[in-house]
Order: C-alpha cells, then structure tokens, then sequence
C-alpha cells in the first residue's frame, strides 16, 4: 500500500499516478528477470571460469610463482544471481517495501536502486571481466572495490541534492565517474594486449555493456541538469528500470550465445 506524502518539497513529476505506473513496471520486471535467470539454469551448461591467486613466496622483486587455482566460478550461476537479484529488488518495491519506495522517490532517491545495484553490477562487470583475462583474486578484489564506489558514489549524489535545494553539487557524480571507469581501463589494457586473438562475442560484449554501463552516469548527468523529459524524477527513475533490464539482459544471452549454449 502507497503511504502518505511526505511534508516539505517533493521530487518534481513523483505524482500518484507516475507511482502507480512505476508499480506496474516493477512487476513486469520481478517476472522477466526472474524468467530469465530461470532460463540460463535450465539452459546453460557447466561452463566456468577459475580465479587464479598467485602470493608472494620471496622479497619485493623476487620471482613470482605461476598461479594456482583458487576457485571455479560457474558463469550460468553467477548470470543467474545478478538477474534473481534483479528480480528481488522490483519484487519488493512493488510489494512489501512499496512505502518506503515511493517515500524515498518524492525524496529524489531510490536505496534499493543502489543496494542491488552495488552487488548486481558489481557481478556484471566481474563477469566482463573474466573474458578479458581479469581473474588474479587480487585483481577481482579491486575491480569489485571500484565498482562498489561508484555505485555509492551515485547514491550519496540523490542524498547530497535533495528536492527543494538551493544549488546542485554534481561532485559525487564525477568521483564515481573516475571509481567506475578504472575496470574499464583495466579491460582495456587486456583487450589491446590480446589483440586479434579476442573472440567476437566478447568484443561485442564490451562494445554494447560498456556503452550501457556508460548510459547509468548519463541518466543520472541529465536528471540532476534537468534537461528536457529528466526533469521529472520517476522518468528519471523509469529510465534506470528499462536501462538495468536491457543491460542485464544483453550481457546474460550474449555470454549465453559464446559459453553457455548447449
């Protein structure tokens, strides 16, 4: 059930009826994650990609050991955690949650959107990651730290400018701009040093989740510059649910497609 408004400024175009359809696409969306994550199980092989370690057994300098095998990461499993999690997250808005939902949208924030987020993409961009050649554990660790960061730097930019504000910092936005990029750069390194030998499918992987990866910090650049439609919260928001479902989506069927297809 809708609570109440809230006293004081509203985020501007959070109406009842913005709400009420946004309700509507979080149910749309808990079943076609959900589906979706179902599908890779049931029709994925067993394909998985192992997290090397390789530790220090000399002084700064000294010859390093070839890695050694850590753990096997089951791709369709780790596809279907990020899309179940999906699933969960708009489950709950539009059901038990659904309060404090719409309460924290006529805020100008969304936590769930940056709780699920902060695990979802972080999965994600891991997941890139590995087909580049990016699975030292030390590596993995970083890449997770960095996309952590942009995430909650992307949260802290909704609390730092809150409806009704004097001014807008875009300060946060630019600190995770600089946190996200830096597992791009790190894919990139691998994908120039591979040269010709990377496959197509996992060129057309970075090509299209770098370019969605990219479109989240637009989204968010434009509704805090209120530039045309963005000057409205839950359009801003809306366009977060249809860009998560068709970057999710994109990097599930394409790793499908190349690893997964039985």
């Amino acid at each position: 059930m809708s609570t109440p408004q809230r006293s004081g400024p509203i985020a501007t175009g959070v109406t009842d009826s913005a709400l009420a359809g946004l309700r509507r696409w979080n149910i749309g969306l808990t079943v076609l994650h959900a589906a979706q994550a179902v599908a890779i199980l049931l029709l994925g092989n067993g394909f998985a990609i192992t997290v090397n370690s390789s530790f220090p057994t000399g002084p700064p300098g000294a010859a390093q050991p070839p890695p050694s095998s850590l753990v096997d990461v089951s791709i369709g499993a780790a596809i279907a955690v990020f899309l179940f999690l999906a699933a969960a997250d708009h489950l709950l808005t539009a059901t038990v949650a659904r309060g404090i939902y719409e309460s924290d949208l006529r805020r100008g924030i969304n936590r769930f959107r940056w709780i699920e987020y902060s695990i979802s993409a972080t999965i994600m961009i891991v997941l890139i990651g590995f087909y580049f050649g990016l699975t030292d554990i030390g590596t993995v660790i970083v890449v997770c730290g960095a996309n952590i960061a942009m995430i909650l730097f992307g949260w802290l930019q909704e609390r730092m400018n809150p409806p009704g504000r004097a001014d807008t910092t875009m300060l946060p936005f630019w600190f995770g701009c600089v946190a996200g990029a830096a597992p791009w750069v790190a894919i990139v390194v691998n994908f120039v040093g591979a040269g010709d030998r990377v496959p197509g499918f996992v060129i057309g992987i970075f090509v299209s989740l770098l370019v969605f990866f990219s479109t989240f910090a637009i989204n968010q650049w434009l509704q805090y510059r209120e530039i045309g439609p963005w000057r409205s919260y839950a359009f801003g928001e809306k366009s977060y649910l249809v860009l998560s479902l068709v970057a999710k989506s994109l990097l599930a069927w394409q790793i499908f497609g190349g690893s997964l297809a039985v």
